[in-house]
């Protein structure tokens, strides 16, 4: 046993990153302050001190809000079920993705009253998803685990993400949309800062190598990678209604310093995905790194 402890110190040693993940997934370290888990994390994560008092970069900005920026509308744009009202009422209902149910717990799901094909999502985290491409072949006791795993836990902890603390946790239940790939749903993520779109980033083959290109809103490709790799040679086709979507970008992320506005484009049509008001929770990493002071020049702070 103690050997077994001296090796994962070892490795924790080599790796600090490692020890992030462990207090992250730890319900035992809930009691540290939000500052200083934030703090110990980015150190872990980063490699470097985390300046909160003159933040220069992306992810310090990033940080500085989770501490500072507690906007009681942020609660229900991050909730899944409770930002539908809201796009409604901006953008209007044929942006949105067709909701078939929206449920307490897995339980209440009858899926004989489900198409063949949908999306099961826990509303108050980010991850909780299963597809479904058949229910002849569909596993409904592993999609119960990984639902109700999502539902038992508060998605704020894991980062200390203040808009999720409070989230009521809920499933809905979508139908599942396929772009012109015919396999997949490409998500256009518009980063947007003061109300303005600065850059897109595209993930595709999610579901299996998943990658991501980065490009500015004229359709250019930036030559950088944010966590996952990217790839010069896989040619995304500018979308048909690039104009309408940074429009729509536009008019969702008035009045936040920062938010990710997510898209979906298929068959010339637009639908919403979500908004996320901090990235990767402020921990992923920009390759090269002077993109992460180029992003972090694009938010203004009240300082």
């Amino acid at each position: 046993m103690q050997d077994k402890i001296k090796e994962i110190i070892k490795v924790i040693i080599r790796n600090p990153k490692r020890l992030a993940v462990c207090i992250i997934d730890n319900k035992y370290f809930k009691w540290i302050s939000d500052e200083k888990f934030i703090r110990f994390v980015y150190y872990c994560r980063t490699g470097k001190k985390l300046n909160l008092e003159k933040p220069n970069t992306y992810n310090e900005k990033l940080q500085w809000l989770k501490l500072n920026d507690h906007n009681p509308k942020y609660i229900k744009l991050v909730d899944k079920y409770e930002v539908r009202e809201y796009i409604r009422k901006e953008i209007g209902e044929e942006y949105l993705i067709p909701l078939l149910g929206v449920y307490e717990k897995f339980e209440d799901i009858d899926f004989k009253k489900l198409p063949d094909e949908f999306v099961i999502k826990s509303t108050h985290d980010s991850g909780g998803v299963v597809l479904c491409n058949s229910k002849s072949e569909f596993n409904i006791s592993k999609a119960k685990k990984k639902i109700n795993r999502s539902l038992n836990r508060n998605y704020y902890y894991k980062g200390r993400e203040w808009p999720y603390k409070n989230v009521k946790p809920r499933i809905v239940c979508e139908a599942l949309m396929i772009d012109e790939s015919e396999k997949e749903l490409k998500d256009y993520k518009i980063f947007c800062f003061n109300g303005e779109p600065k850059a897109i980033q595209v993930d595709y083959d999610r579901f299996t190598n998943h990658k991501r290109n980065i490009y500015d809103i004229d359709w250019n490709y930036i030559p950088m990678t944010l966590h996952y790799p990217t790839d010069p040679t896989v040619h995304i086709k500018r979308p048909s209604k690039l104009g309408e979507m940074l429009d729509i970008a536009k008019k969702l992320s008035s009045g936040f310093p920062h938010v990710r506005v997510d898209l979906y484009s298929i068959a010339d049509k637009i639908y919403f995905g979500e908004l996320t008001f901090i990235h990767g929770s402020g921990f992923e990493k920009f390759d090269p790194a002077e993109f992460d002071e180029r992003f972090g020049k694009w938010m203004s702070l009240p300082l």
